[in-house]
């Protein structure tokens, strides 16, 4: 399902809709714009080791050519809503796993996805950072108006997520 909404495979039939339009046939630009719009996690982090937090987070930004000061802010904004500021000069083996996937989720978020898929973000977790993980994706879910998409076999059977619908954008 996730590499038919981020159109990594098209489908055999029918069709996928965002926000009212059909992306299955999408190729070239249009299909590149779809994936601006489209982030994603997985379950193993993929941060480069040789690089500190600030700079697996900004690297999308500084491959869209964004200017060194607007990726420094973006950074230092995504650190905090992640809960990791202060740790942006860390180097992932410094990190938890639950900061690692933190991290993770910066980066995913950097370029202002519309929709954020996560392909078992919390499976390689212990059920402490497990649930940190799930309550921050929540928390961001409600606080940006995100769309997120979730695939896990840890989801608690008390949780439940309210859908929000973004506020339209002038």
């Amino acid at each position: 399902m996730l590499r038919l909404l981020n159109r990594l495979e098209a489908p055999s039939a029918g069709q996928v809709l965002i926000d009212g339009q059909d992306i299955a046939g999408l190729h070239g630009k249009p299909l590149h714009a779809l994936r601006r719009k489209v982030a994603m996690i997985f379950q193993h982090f993929d941060l480069l080791a040789n690089s500190t937090v600030a700079e697996n987070i900004e690297l999308p930004m500084r491959m869209a050519g964004v200017a060194q000061a607007q990726r420094s802010a973006r950074v230092e904004e995504l650190l905090h809503l992640v809960g990791l500021a202060g740790r942006g000069g860390a180097y992932p083996a410094q990190l938890s796993g639950g900061q690692k996937q933190r991290v993770d989720i910066a980066r995913a978020l950097v370029l202002e996805p519309q929709i954020l898929l996560c392909d078992e973000a919390t499976s390689a977790l212990d059920p402490e950072s497990t649930q940190a993980i799930l309550d921050l994706l929540r928390s961001i879910n409600q606080r940006l108006g995100l769309t997120i998409v979730l695939i896990t076999h840890e989801m608690p059977a008390s949780a439940t997520w309210t859908c929000t619908t973004p506020a339209a954008k002038g």
